[in-house]
């Protein structure tokens, strides 16, 4: 999971860096259409920032409290593991075995 956040983040800086890039490239060009296309690449640009913060935010909030729950009914917690990965077994086992029909 670490890995696919590296590389969220790192497609999100790369997505803004390319951004800023191209406003830096159409500085000197003149124009109200131009003009118009950097405002609204900077607001997008700062509303995706508020975003990916607001998402990072609520999802620690997340994994903490589900950190908490786990730590404080570690069988429940261990037994939902258990019966879940049980169903998807089911699951995989029985769309296995129907596609070789």
């Amino acid at each position: 999971m670490n890995k696919h956040k590296q590389g969220s983040s790192n497609d999100v800086g790369t997505l803004a860096e390319d951004a800023r890039d191209l406003m830096a490239a159409t500085a000197d060009v003149a124009g109200e259409k131009v003009g118009e296309a950097r405002r609204r690449l900077t607001a997008a640009l700062e509303r995706a920032r508020e975003i990916a913060g607001s998402v990072r935010d609520k999802t620690v909030e997340g994994a903490k409290a589900a950190d908490e729950t786990v730590r404080e009914h570690p069988y429940e917690g261990i037994t939902i593991a258990f019966a879940l990965g049980a169903l998807v077994g089911y699951l995989v086992a029985r769309r296995c075995s129907g596609v070789r029909d």
